[in-house]
C-alpha cells in the first residue's frame, strides 16, 4: 500500500504557506488584516495568558514536601514498569525469563 499524506501535514503546511504570504504582503506595505496595533497587542497578551495557563494546569506542580515525595516515588514506580517490559521483550515475551 502506498503512503497517504496526513491530514495533519496538509494543514501544516497551508498554514505555513498563509503566514509566508502574510509575511511577505506587511514587507511590501500591505496590510492583509487590517487590525490595529492595539488590538493585536490585547490578543497576543490573552493568547500568551491562555497557553500559559492551560500549561500551569495541565503540568503537575508539587508544592508539599508530600507532594514531592509522591512524584519520586511515582517516578520509582514508572522506572520499574518500563524495565519490567524491557525484560519481557528480552525474555520472549515474559518477565520471569522462562519462554512458554
Amino acid at each position: 500500500m502506498k503512503p497517504q499524506v496526513t491530514s495533519d501535514t496538509i494543514i501544516r503546511t497551508f498554514l505555513l504557506g498563509l503566514a509566508i504570504i502574510n509575511n511577505a504582503l506587511t514587507m511590501f506595505g500591505k496590510s492583509p488584516l487590517p487590525i490595529e496595533d492595539e488590538i493585536v497587542t490585547s490578543i497576543i497578551g490573552l493568547g500568551f495568558t491562555l497557553v500559559t495557563s492551560v500549561l500551569a494546569w495541565w503540568k503537575n506542580n508539587s508544592f508539599t514536601p508530600e507532594a514531592i515525595e509522591a512524584d519520586l516515588y511515582m517516578e520509582e514506580l514508572k522506572d520499574e514498569h518500563n524495565h519490567e517490559i524491557y525484560t519481557e521483550n528480552l525474555d520472549g515475551g515474559y518477565s520471569d525469563g522462562e519462554r512458554r
